[in-house]
């Protein structure tokens, strides 16, 4: 089977999205889960740009990835400076990672308007630039940037840029529709036209503004590009880039490429959701093979067919991506997916067990709530364990108080908050303050409990998010918080759901605290 390696710039595309912020915790979880999908390449960032992508770098090193390679993007040397005097260059080489992408101008207009100088001159940077990277990098792409556009204006010359770099030793010569106003048919023909000219494996980096990005991926692959660039969930500036949700099943299901292992091609609809939960925003219910309406089916002459013979309104097994059929009267789907956890987390459960139900009305029920569990497995194992009778109780609440007070306009306000709880036949009261109230009670927990359960003392939260699920209905909304807690060894995250914030928090909280207490018994 003809393999097609999939290269993914969420952590560095996607993250220029609007409303899109990943801190170099969320970017070293979504690593990891982009490594167990097993994707090829996964572009952490560009080191020389910010300091939270130098800081990542460094962190990332110590992941022990299976399938994955880091990759870390800049740009060719400046105009008028040497590749060796950089400081761009440097930073990749620097950062420690095995594969580098550098962009370079390959649209005469941009070396003309904004680079102003001689157009062969951008010649010798790509070739230096390049040149200079391979002595310290392993592999070295060259994101050909504005490649079709630059190609319809002045072919020679796009096709000349392309050349140096592959005199220079490139291993990839990456074609972008960094506008994304090409067709698709344009794409093909264009890609077509290169590999006659050059001898260097092509790729293809699509941008979305037209909606053709996918499409203009497979049709690229179709004309003879062997890595496709783009995001899980199309995540990116403007309008996004190629979904690699869509990308990699179409390459992979329906035209025969291999693009991830197929043992992992069933993760693609998890990892979906977890790059969404991550970033905080909505999933979208109807994204193709991975949204939540995928594959639902809603009455009729539809649910009388595909009960028969689900190919009738279904173009695929919903399980090859990870997905499920739904039947939106009675909701079929779920129990598949709760056995995989459960084998996951190291639990028996018995396929024909009544508990199994049981379980999955709890999801349903707990998921119209507004729980959501991608991003939150600790909760989802923690209550897997409840319903199973594996799980017990560390701490019994008796009561809490947190106080927010401003004293003065230009002061920020003070949390405090109060705490009592039972631990066996011992009550602890006590109280702590914090940078806001959820702090000041995540705090006061820690304080209560930490006598009884040292091993406490390892446990840090990472991140705090909040996400409104009831719009239109102001500060009575319902919220649902995700928090991801860790110690020396792993990280985990759980979730709270309810109209009041400090409520929510708890139930997350709790969990995470519970999580922790449990994993040491094993």
């Amino acid at each position: 089977m003809p393999k097609i390696e999939i290269y993914d710039t969420t952590l560095r595309d996607g993250s220029q999205a609007e409303d899109v912020s990943f801190s170099v915790e969320d970017k070293l979880r979504i690593t990891e889960k982009l490594d167990e999908l097993g994707v090829h390449y996964i572009e952490g960032g560009w080191p020389g740009s910010n300091p939270k992508d130098v800081e990542y770098f460094k962190k990332v090193r110590k992941l022990k990835l299976s399938s994955s390679v880091i990759t870390a993007f800049g740009s060719t040397h400046r105009p008028r400076h040497k590749a060796q005097d950089d400081h761009n260059l440097k930073t990749l080489i620097d950062s420690g990672a095995q594969v580098a992408a550098i962009v370079g101008k390959t649209w005469d207009f941009h070396v003309k308007e904004l680079f102003r100088i001689p157009i062969e001159e951008n010649y010798d940077i790509i070739h230096a630039s390049i040149a200079h990277l391979k002595k310290y990098i392993e592999r070295v792409f060259l994101d050909a940037e504005h490649f079709f556009d630059g190609y319809k204006d002045n072919p020679e010359f796009a096709v000349q840029c392309l050349r140096a770099a592959e005199a220079a030793g490139a291993d990839c010569l990456v074609l972008c529709d960094t506008n994304g106003g090409n067709l698709p048919k344009e794409i093909k023909k264009i890609v077509q036209d290169v590999i006659r000219k050059v001898k260097t494996p092509v790729g293809i980096h699509a941008h979305n503004d037209s909606d053709c990005a996918v499409a203009s991926s497979l049709a690229a692959v179709e004309a003879g590009a062997v890595q496709v660039q783009g995001t899980i969930n199309g995540l990116g500036e403007r309008c996004g880039n190629a979904d690699l949700c869509s990308v990699i099943p179409n390459l992979q299901i329906k035209s025969g490429l291999s693009c991830l292992p197929d043992s992992k091609l069933s993760r693609l609809r998890e990892a979906s959701r977890f790059v969404n939960e991550i970033a905080n925003i909505r999933h979208f219910k109807r994204q193709p093979f991975v949204g939540d309406s995928a594959f639902a089916h809603k009455g009729g002459i539809h649910v009388s067919a595909i009960r028969k013979r689900p190919e009738t309104y279904e173009h695929i097994r919903p399980a090859l991506v990870g997905n499920s059929q739904r039947v939106l009267i009675s909701d079929l789907a779920g129990k598949s997916n709760i056995l995989r956890k459960a084998e996951e987390f190291g639990i028996r459960l018995d396929p024909d067990s009544p508990k199994l139900q049981k379980i999955l009305d709890t999801l349903k029920e707990l998921e119209h709530q507004g729980f959501q569990f991608e991003g939150a497995e600790a909760s989802f194992e923690l209550l897997l364990k409840k319903a199973l009778g594996l799980h017990r109780r560390f701490f019994d609440l008796i009561g809490f108080r947190v106080i927010d007070e401003k004293r003065k306009e230009k002061e920020m306000p003070i949390s405090e908050a109060t705490i009592m709880l039972k631990v066996e036949k011992s009550v602890e009261h006590t109280a702590a303050t914090g940078n806001g109230p959820v702090n000041a009670l995540d705090n006061a927990l820690r304080k209560a409990l930490d006598k009884f359960y040292p091993e406490l003392k390892t446990v840090k939260l990472h991140d705090y998010k909040v996400r409104v699920l009831t719009a239109g209905k102001g500060t009575s909304a319902r919220v649902r918080v995700l928090v991801e807690s860790g110690d020396n060894d792993s990280k985990w995250g759980t979730v709270g759901v309810s109209e009041n914030i400090i409520e929510a928090s708890w139930q997350a909280l709790v969990d995470s605290i519970d999580y922790k207490l449990l994993k040491e018994e094993k």
